[in-house]
């Protein structure tokens, strides 16, 4: 499907260009990648297949997203029915969709914030736009004019769009557009250390910062579960201080932890929760955030002089997505799939800690319910233990911090974890030893 055949830039005849496909590989350098694509083209249950015909389990469910396996039937027919139906409304003014007001009904009983409204929309960086939009818009209506700044983590990953570059704690994705930050009003926070956020808080001035955004977990950070009284602090901060406390439940919402949102695990009282992947497992494009009552409720007197949030989109509340969504929430619940990841979690971790003793190449793991990071030692490059994985039939991911990706789908079978880290292990070895 690709070549690596060059052409001459038309920009400077003596630089050659890549050949592959027109569709522009994302967060990669295209000469990297091109003529080593994985297309793929098959998928079923925890298992991928690539174009030429191989069979790969899919140790990292996708970008965290596949929670409950790959291509089921229901979810199919949800989407299929729903397009006979009706494909999708609009959510604008006085029009909704009978599916979008049934799955917000629905997330709302579910939500750990109590008493929600919910935005929805079709991702998890399009839910951290809104968010962070929303935490500005609070305070400007609050007449706190000076509470401007949002503050995020070292490592955090909120997606690509303006305001999640702009909060992001990787510099890699920070970089090369000209200012420090798109949006201007951030700053970065330890990913770690309580006691220096606190003293940031201190030295920005509480009544300048608009909210705080953390992912209760770390992700693509490298798998960082929060360290002792992290949390905590936090949110007595924001609590002490009148800051809006976002958390990012994109990746660890709906189950990846072992409940069905981290906050319930962590004990979190946030004012926002944005919401992407688990929510339909990927059969969809769809997230969402859970809007408290102390941020919503002034928007919605019964008064000609309520304000408005003037936020949409034309895919948000999609009726196809949202029917989807419904029907992936009664696969989650009737199959008891949050208990299985909080069943599967002291095994998931015993593998994890016996893959350490046994490899003096592995420098830490972390872990948190079915969510997994492999740190390598210097000179074993993650990446090129996650080729070699391919090549035995199994796929994790490098994170920053020559880290190794593990979150299996929630059907994961013991067995399949035993293989997945028997050549993970291998792999650690071949490349340390090459």
């Amino acid at each position: 499907m690709t070549t690596t055949a060059e052409n001459t830039s038309t920009a400077n005849p003596t630089t050659k260009i890549a050949q592959g496909s027109a569709l522009w590989p994302a967060q990669a350098r295209a000469s990297q990648v091109y003529g080593r694509q994985l297309v793929i083209s098959k998928a079923e249950g925890s298992y991928i297949e690539t174009e030429d015909g191989r069979r790969l389990f899919d140790g990292t469910a996708g970008l965290w997203h596949a929670n409950i396996g790959h291509s089921r039937p229901e979810l199919a027919q949800a989407a299929y029915d729903q397009m006979m139906n009706l494909e999708t409304y609009h959510t604008f003014a006085r029009f909704t969709n009978d599916q979008a007001a049934q799955l917000a009904e629905k997330l709302a009983e579910i939500s750990p914030i109590p008493d929600p409204k919910i935005i929805l929309n079709s991702g998890g960086s399009d839910a951290i736009d809104v968010a962070c939009k929303l935490a500005r818009r609070h305070w400007q209506r609050e007449g706190r004019h000076e509470k401007q700044i949002i503050l995020s983590r070292e490592f955090a990953y909120h997606g690509l769009h303006a305001y999640g570059t702009s909060i992001a704690g990787l510099e890699f994705n920070r970089e090369g557009y000209g200012t420090d930050s798109l949006v201007p009003e951030t700053s970065r926070v330890s990913f770690n250390d309580p006691e220096q956020v606190r003293r940031a808080v201190a030295e920005i001035g509480p009544e300048n910062i608009a909210a705080i955004v953390t992912e209760p977990v770390q992700g693509t950070g490298g798998v960082n579960p929060p360290s002792e009284g992290y949390l905590e602090t936090i949110q007595e901060l924001c609590r002490e201080h009148e800051i809006l406390l976002i958390l990012d439940e994109v990746i660890t919402g709906f189950g990846r932890v072992g409940t069905m949102f981290a906050a319930e695990r962590y004990g979190l009282q946030p004012d926002l929760v944005t919401f992407a992947k688990g929510v339909t497992s990927g059969y969809a494009p769809l997230g969402g955030i859970f809007v408290s009552r102390r941020v919503w409720e002034p928007f919605f007197e019964d008064s000609d002089d309520a304000p408005i949030f003037r936020h949409g989109s034309t895919y948000a509340g999609h009726a196809t997505a949202s029917a989807v969504a419904i029907k992936h929430l009664d696969i989650l619940r009737e199959e008891h799939l949050v208990d299985r990841v909080r069943e599967l979690e002291p095994i998931f971790a015993a593998d994890l800690e016996e893959l350490a003793q046994q490899h003096d190449d592995v420098a830490e793991v972390r872990h948190a319910g079915l969510l997994g990071g492999v740190t390598l030692r210097e000179g074993v490059a993650a990446e090129k233990v996650c080729d070699r994985m391919i090549d035995k039939g199994f796929i994790s991911r490098p994170l920053r911090g020559n880290t190794l990706q593990v979150s299996p789908p929630f059907i994961v079978t013991e067995q399949e974890l035993k293989d997945y880290f028997a050549a993970m292990s291998e792999a650690i070895t071949e490349e340390a030893t090459s």
